[in-house]
C-alpha cells in the first residue's frame, strides 16, 4: 500500500477555507491540515467535534465520588479521632480537599486523554511536511491512493502549490 500524499499549499485563508469545505462536502477524508493561525470552521470540517468535554465532565464525576468516598472512609469508617467531640464525618470539611483533587484529576487524565488520542508521546519524531506549514502557509494533505485527481482539484481550489510527498524516498 502506498503512503504517497499530496499537500495543497495556500497563500490565502480563504482559498484554503474553500479547500477544505469542498474535500469536506465531497466526503473525501482529509489526512491533515497545519494552518498558522486557528480555522476553527476547517478543524471542525476535518475533525468535528471532540469528545474531551464529555469525558472531562464524567471524569470530574468519578473523581468527585471517589474522592469523597476515600476522605468520608479515612475520617469515620478507618481512622476515626475525637476532636473535642466534632463528628468524624463532617463533610464540610472535606469540600476544599476534594474541589482541588477533583480539578487535579479531571486536568491530569483529560491531559493524558488527549495525548492518547493524537498519538503524543515522549520521544516521539516530529514529521516536517513543509517547512512553512506553520509559518505562513495554509496545508491540506491528502492520501493520494483515496483521492483522484487531486493534484488537479487543489489547483483549481486555488492551491499555489501541490507536492507530491513520499516519506519512502526520503
Amino acid at each position: 500500500m502506498s503512503t504517497r500524499k499530496y499537500m495543497g499549499i495556500f497563500n490565502k485563508e480563504e482559498a484554503f477555507e474553500k479547500a477544505v469545505q469542498y474535500f469536506s462536502d465531497s466526503h473525501v477524508a482529509i489526512e491533515e491540515i497545519y494552518a498558522p493561525i486557528p480555522v476553527h470552521k476547517a478543524v471542525k470540517n476535518v475533525a468535528g467535534s471532540s469528545g474531551l468535554p464529555v469525558l472531562a465532565y464524567f471524569l470530574g464525576i468519578f473523581s468527585l465520588l471517589a474522592i469523597l468516598s476515600f476522605l468520608y472512609y479515612t475520617a469515620a469508617v478507618d481512622w476515626p479521632l475525637n476532636i473535642g467531640g466534632k463528628p468524624s464525618d463532617s463533610f464540610p470539611s472535606f469540600i476544599v480537599v476534594t474541589i482541588v483533587l477533583t480539578i487535579l484529576l479531571v486536568t491530569v487524565f483529560s491531559l493524558l486523554a488527549f495525548s492518547v488520542s493524537a498519538r503524543l508521546y515522549p520521544g516521539k519524531k516530529a514529521v516536517i511536511m513543509h517547512n512553512r506549514a506553520m509559518d505562513d502557509k495554509f496545508i491540506i494533505v491528502l492520501n493520494s491512493d483515496k483521492v483522484s485527481q487531486a493534484e488537479n482539484k487543489l489547483r483549481q481550489l486555488g492551491a499555489d502549490e501541490v507536492i507530491l510527498y513520499d516519506p519512502k524516498h526520503e
